[in-house]
């Protein structure tokens, strides 16, 4: 397949690495660009006048991007995407004053979704998800990782994890395996050390022998995990195999973002509370900040990640939707993108990083994910704009007209037929705006 006509095409090629301050402006555009895929992965990029006349071109099936932008495809890096049943009636209560406190301690929160998890069969947990991944592909995300952690108790954890692993199975989709731990079950809130001792000694060993998980992730956090309880959880999750993710810092200052780093976490997320000590802690390590400005939207507290603070000290900074049914009930990553921008004062270019490489980078797919580069994966997608800061402008709204996975158009709302010249544009009126 080549792909011609990217009026911006946007590879992300660079440094083998976590982008980090002002590398995360640079987006390495390519104007009137294309891809030539060969065997599931990016044979050639570059200016379309030199890649097609590439002698592995010819012969190629031309698919015309119409003069708009492409890009790789969106990286997911945090995302709670199995689920049973949303929770309207929380989303009313907390309307009517409830805090998210009050909803748990009511019964509400991971607590009930955990009891729907429990009722739920495999395979009804399997198709549920295969539709899921419908969902993400339209959205313009080729990747997702996604947790356990509303199991609870040892064979519902179980359940979800293998049910990840069956969704898995689907060729057009990436997952990436979590174990996570949210929170004690409500049989055992007054037993937590052996609730602890159950993960450590069964849980994370049957996980992680039965490779249903990569990573491994705690709620650390006022009301959940305490720091001791999770140094002693992550500690066994390492010795086992698993790679290190953390929540922290979200409802509350714990000092956990300083935890993940000194134990090497892949990533620590949310961070919402995160202060200018913790900042100068994570200067330097390899942990990535991985924020979801879409849970602080949901549920109305206000207090969005210090992102400004962290790119410019140069903390690799990456972007999730975190979506679940209690916090955060969207897998648009676009949507993330404009929250970004316009309430955490990132710029579109270090946003579309966050979105993309980092975000390979904090599920450990940057070898072969998160950028368009030869040797990689051609996981692509093009988006209905002409400039890739349209893509956060025009908020709330679905931009992704197509998405190919491993060099095959597993969405589409374009045809397919190839196209001598661009597409034309929408009209203008008055002073460039576009119409509304």
């Amino acid at each position: 397949m080549l792909v011609v006509n990217c009026g911006q095409l946007l590879t992300l090629r660079g440094p083998c690495r976590p982008r980090a301050g002002k590398e995360m402006s640079e987006l390495g555009l390519i104007r009137n660009g294309a891809v030539l895929v060969r065997d599931q992965v990016v044979a050639m990029v570059g200016p379309e006048d030199r890649v097609s006349r590439s002698p592995d071109a010819r012969g190629a099936e031309r698919l015309d991007a119409r003069g708009q932008v492409v890009l790789p495809g969106f990286v997911d890096s945090h995302t709670h995407a199995l689920f049973v049943a949303p929770r309207v009636d929380e989303y009313e209560a907390r309307i009517r004053g409830a805090s998210y406190a009050e909803i748990a301690k009511a019964g509400g929160g991971i607590q009930a979704s955990a009891r729907r998890m429990r009722a739920a069969d495999e395979r009804m947990l399997t198709d549920h998800l295969r539709k899921v991944i419908g969902l993400f592909l339209e959205y313009g995300t080729t990747v997702a990782e996604v947790k356990s952690g509303y199991g609870l108790e040892v064979e519902p954890e179980l359940k979800m994890l293998r049910a990840i692993r069956a969704a898995t199975a689907r060729d057009d989709f990436e997952l990436v395996p979590t174990l996570l731990m949210h929170d004690v079950p409500a049989r055992l809130r007054s037993r937590r050390a052996r609730y602890v001792q159950l993960v450590i000694g069964r849980l994370i060993p049957q996980a992680a022998r039965e490779g249903l998980a990569e990573f491994f992730d705690v709620f650390c956090d006022r009301g959940y995990f305490t720091l001791a309880e999770s140094k002693q959880l992550l500690s066994a999750a390492a010795r086992a195999g698993l790679k290190l993710k953390l929540h922290a810092e979200q409802l509350a200052h714990t000092g956990a973002a300083r935890m993940a780093a000194r134990l090497k976490a892949v990533s620590v997320d949310h961070l919402d509370h995160l202060t200018e000590g913790d900042i100068r802690r994570l200067r330097g390590t390899r942990t990535i900040a991985t924020l979801l400005p879409g849970s602080v939207l949901h549920l109305g507290s206000g207090r969005y990640p210090p992102a400004r603070w962290l790119v410019d000290a140069g903390i690799p900074v990456a972007l999730a939707t975190n979506f679940n049914p209690g916090s955060s009930p969207t897998l648009n990553m676009q949507l993330i993108l404009s929250l970004a921008c316009s309430q955490m004062r990132m710029s579109p270019a270090e946003a579309v990083t966050a979105a993309t490489i980092n975000g390979a980078h904090a599920v450990g797919r940057a070898d072969r994910v998160g950028s368009l580069e030869a040797g990689k994966q051609a996981d692509l997608i093009i988006m209905d704009v002409p400039d890739y800061r349209e893509i956060p402008y025009f908020f709330g709204m679905n931009h992704c007209v197509m998405t190919i996975k491993k060099g095959r158009v597993v969405f589409s709302r374009l045809s397919a037929v190839s196209h001598q010249h661009p597409h034309p544009p929408l009209p203008l009126e008055g002073g460039g705006e576009r119409r509304g």
